[in-house]
């Protein structure tokens, strides 16, 4: 990768050789997305921190935009799902936040697949071979993943409705929370886990072996490559509704997490995530348990 990242890719056009220098060093970017989405979250907890000091100055005079939208968006969120009522207008509120989430969470780990299409993809002018920008193959992967992202929001929704998922849009029930974890760190360990895995870490062969000339076959190819991905990552995309679907700083951990994964060989690194996933999960029904086992205790005395 390194090498690869050195070698200009001069034969695509500059808006293509640019997004392939971008995805060449996909450490620099996985970094980057995650402090900048650590530094918003921690900001986003800072100003609801300092608005919760002061309730009566919420929405008040003034505020400048940076109370104002995370407090409205909060807002938002807490009249729609206390009113247990969902319009078209909610399903779009939260599916767009879905869709943000996932391509901030998700876009890091594309960085080898986009990057060692765009390799081929410059060999293939150079011998004046017909070839497709890189962004349609992006283009297939991202609508996998808004697919996906319109999935969670229908579960969302659903979680909400059976009391699992409050108003805040953090999880209701220890049990609920360990079960996910639970599930998460249980597939981490699974055989069709780690198929996908294999693809998402070694993408050069699948592109290389399948690769097409047309637009509608590169698109396709990205379909491919997203549905390994969400093979690979849907079970901890899914322990947002765990530790909280606005949970920021949860989004930008989990989304280091799998990028890492994808730039690795072997299972280690999964099997020491499934890990920590389960004792998490374990604490959390540990807890639940705790919390009920006195007043149970009580009420049978």
């Amino acid at each position: 990768m390194t090498e690869a990242a050195d070698r200009s890719l001069t034969h695509l056009s500059p808006a293509e050789s640019r997004l392939s220098a971008l995805f060449a060093r996909p450490k620099w970017l996985a970094a980057t997305c995650v402090v900048t989405l650590t530094g918003l979250g921690w900001l986003y907890l800072g100003l609801m921190v300092a608005g919760s000091a002061d309730p009566a100055s919420a929405f008040g005079p003034g505020m400048s935009v940076f109370d104002f939208l995370p407090r409205a968006f909060e807002a938002i969120c807490r009249a729609a799902f206390g009113s247990g009522t969902f319009d078209a207008t909610t399903i779009a509120l939260v599916a767009l936040m879905w869709g943000a989430m996932v391509l901030a969470m998700m876009l890091p780990s594309a960085a080898p697949m986009i990057f060692s299409y765009a390799e081929i993809a410059d060999t293939a002018a150079r011998k004046r071979a017909s070839v497709v920008s890189p962004f349609v193959l992006a283009g297939g992967y991202t609508a996998v993943w808004f697919g996906f992202a319109l999935v969670a929001t229908l579960a969302q929704l659903a979680l909400t409705r059976a009391a699992l998922l409050n108003a805040s849009m953090a999880s209701a029930s220890g049990l609920f929370s360990g079960a996910i974890f639970i599930a998460a760190g249980v597939y981490q360990f699974s055989e069709f886990k780690h198929a996908c895995l294999r693809q998402c870490q070694r993408p050069f062969p699948f592109l290389f072996t399948h690769w097409e000339t047309t637009p509608r076959g590169v698109f396709r190819l990205g379909l491919k490559q997203g549905l390994y991905c969400v093979g690979c990552c849907w079970a901890m995309m899914l322990v947002m509704f765990a530790v909280g679907v606005m949970n920021v700083i949860w989004m930008a951990a989990l989304g280091v997490v799998m990028t890492i994964e994808k730039m690795l060989n072997g299972r280690r690194f999964s099997h020491a995530v499934g890990a920590v996933l389960l004792a998490a999960g374990i604490a959390f029904v540990a807890a639940a348990f705790a919390a009920h086992w006195p007043a149970a205790k009580f009420e049978q005395g």
